[in-house]
């Protein structure tokens, strides 16, 4: 029981840092834009994905990419010192990308995480491989998907308002910001909160296998206060800012105006709106990011820094095997103690 415990307040503590860490995919564009102040920015993303638990719950009706990566591993392998290693090895990654101001995939590093722990545990027989590798390819392909529909938006809202005046098309920009990035930071909590939310209830399953009072049966079983924890993390994660990376975001991949925050933030959520109905995990750092650059590839390609872009490519390109590495080492460590 006491590990389990642990696993669950380990998952919220990466849950928070997931919050700050991310905090400047929804923010950023409005923070270098100076339609809100960093700390008002911080407030209003964190609000909004708060609100996400409601619509996950009452409007979606469920959460379906908590059930997709609580399948990561087959279930007659998953064990809690796996899931243990796992959130510790995501922990670790996360506060060293941040540290570095990287905007890496919180999302598969936890994945990442998880299946390796498994394969030091178990090899490469215990891990879903089509859900792993459905994840990796939204990799390239949430990145990709921004990027184009930020493109295609960019041409039709530059066609819609070719007559408007200038000074009054910023200023309804930096009012259309607010509700773009609203709807981005429901993207994200949507997104990111469930993936813990999985985490957790693969912990449960397990511990319904090996008798415990906490345990259940299926991700149907999980109580309420396991959603309703993991969104409040990621809120308070969010108010805490990550300002490192919301430099990265807003000012070192491409200049943003409001009309090109509002083309960027609409677009990464309509991606993730997308990936949200298919149940598939993706990074909301990854999905911003490419439509930054779609954005900034419609002024001209030479507009976007793509010497930053490269890095942070790399950065995601390493994120699930680097934590999957890290992962199997802590597991080997906690085998020593428990």
């Amino acid at each position: 029981m006491e590990l389990l415990l642990i696993i669950i307040v380990l998952s919220l503590l990466f849950d928070y840092i997931n919050g700050f860490h991310d905090a400047a995919n929804s923010i950023a564009t409005i923070v270098s834009t100076k339609v809100l102040t960093p700390f008002q920015a911080v407030l209003w993303a964190a609000a909004f994905n708060f609100v996400a638990f409601f619509i996950a719950k009452y409007v979606i009706g469920g959460f379906g990419i908590a059930n997709t990566v609580s399948k990561t591993v087959m279930e007659e392998y998953i064990t809690l010192p796996i899931i243990l290693s796992g959130v510790i090895a995501a922990i670790i990654w996360n506060l060293f990308t941040w540290w570095k101001g990287i905007p890496s995939s919180s999302s598969h590093t936890l994945i990442g995480g998880f299946a390796g722990a498994a394969i030091m545990a178990s090899g490469f027989g215990s891990i879903q491989l089509d859900i792993i590798l459905k994840i990796a390819a939204f990799i390239f392909l949430a990145p990709l998907i921004g990027m184009i529909v930020a493109l295609g938006f960019t041409i039709l809202v530059l066609h819609a308002c070719r007559k408007a005046h200038p000074h009054t098309a910023e200023v309804w920009f930096k009012k259309l910001q607010l509700v773009s990035s609203a709807l981005f930071s429901i993207g994200h909590g949507l997104n990111d909160s469930q993936k813990v939310m999985g985490i957790i209830a693969a912990a449960m399953i397990a511990g319904h296998s090996e008798g415990l009072g906490m345990g259940i049966r299926s991700i149907e079983d999980l109580p309420d206060w396991v959603a309703f924890s993991c969104f409040t993390a990621i809120s308070l994660g969010t108010m805490s800012g990550g300002w490192k990376i919301v430099r990265t975001m807003g000012t070192r991949i491409t200049k943003v105006t409001p009309f090109e925050g509002v083309i960027a933030e609409t677009a990464g959520a309509f991606t993730l709106y997308l990936t949200e109905y298919l149940k598939i995990p993706v990074s909301t750092t990854h999905t911003i990011t490419g439509a930054i650059i779609g954005v900034g590839a419609t002024k001209r390609l030479s507009a976007v820094r793509w010497g930053v872009t490269r890095s942070l490519m790399t950065a995601w390109v390493l994120t699930i095997p680097v934590s999957a590495l890290l992962a199997a080492a802590v597991y080997w460590s906690v085998t020593l103690w428990l």
